[in-house]
């Protein structure tokens, strides 16, 4: 489809290490060889820690985490973000605010997994 991309939420720079890759990107790059549509990582964390452990009230405060490798390639496209879990949506929505800045239109996200809320008694 033309004008229309997947761009993987990056993971931090820490977790990449540790795995020897970012699960956002393998799961674009899976999207892509199967759709078409094609996946560019141009997100990138700018804040060194990650959402991981946080406290929902603590992820629902962080923005401002995520910068674009280039802005000027995104202006115009509808995009689809990638990601492998959402818990409360914040990283997700982080990543879009940076993205409707540079000027992409935001379209939604394709998600592997979506984390529950547990209820206690």
């Amino acid at each position: 489809m033309p004008g229309r991309v997947l761009i993987p939420v990056p993971t931090t720079g820490r977790r990449r290490g540790e795995r020897g890759f970012d699960q956002g990107e393998l799961l674009a790059r899976e999207v892509e060889r199967a759709s078409g549509v094609p996946a560019l990582a141009l997100l990138r964390q700018t804040a060194g820690d990650g959402q991981r452990g946080r406290s929902r009230s603590r992820r629902l405060e962080a923005q401002g985490r995520f910068a674009l490798r280039s802005a000027s390639l995104v202006r115009g496209l509808a995009v689809l973000l990638v990601d492998d879990v959402a818990t409360t949506g914040a990283t997700l929505r982080d990543c879009a605010a940076t993205l409707e800045r540079a000027g992409a239109r935001v379209e939604g996200a394709l998600v592997i997994a979506r984390a529950e809320r547990v209820r206690t008694n």
